[in-house]
């Protein structure tokens, strides 16, 4: 089976986030795209520019600003492509950043999309923990607050469910929880008191 046809055999095992992909060049309707095959049958970070086209541009770890904030995913580079399928996605090794469609998305929210995408990365393919890590790392990183969590409710609430994703709604109320559990927590901590946790810890 040649590269190209197996990517599309990806394809049809990926789904996560913010897109569905159907193919390269093409969307199905509206979540993101993550690697859900074989570790060992992904593609490298050339392999996958090559294949996605020249409009790829890899930036190296420690070199990607989101509006002016340095973000980083541990060692690994992230590729723009502003024709990718969705708003992000993952292959082992790598994250995928749609320039184009993240245009217009407040702060807060591309730092999501990014911190979802860099959490499938550390946690495997549960949408509901990158969701989690993703609130995690705003909150402990700093660039997450009460109004940065109420834009990626408005953003993902307009997300349908389907076979790995819950419904947006419902990740909304999963992650505002999360996000006031971990500031309340952060509250009762500088009171000397242990909050609870959830997820993991990265």
């Amino acid at each position: 089976m040649g590269f190209k046809a197996t990517i599309s055999g990806y394809l049809l095992l990926a789904a996560a986030a913010f897109a569905v992909a159907v193919g390269w060049g093409h969307a199905a309707s509206a979540q993101e795209f993550v690697f859900r095959g074989n570790r060992a049958q992904a593609p490298s970070v050339s392999q996958y520019m090559k294949q996605a086209g020249p409009q790829t541009k890899e930036v190296p770890h420690g070199a990607l600003k989101i509006d002016g904030v340095p973000v980083n995913c541990g060692t690994r580079p992230t590729v723009l492509n502003p024709e990718f399928d969705s708003w992000g996605g993952a292959f082992p090794g790598f994250l995928i950043m749609n320039t184009a469609k993240i245009q217009g998305l407040s702060t807060q929210v591309k730092l999501y999309i990014y911190s979802h995408e860099c959490g499938h990365q550390f946690i495997g393919a549960s949408e509901t923990k990158a969701d989690l890590f993703a609130i995690r790392r705003g909150v402990r990183w700093g660039w997450l607050d009460a109004q940065g969590m109420e834009e990626i409710c408005t953003f993902i609430s307009k997300l349908k469910g389907d076979a790995v994703h819950p419904a947006g709604p419902k990740r909304c109320t999963t992650m505002r929880n999360y996000y006031r559990e971990l500031v309340n927590g952060s509250q009762q901590a500088s009171s000397g008191l242990q909050p609870n946790t959830l997820g993991p810890s990265n």
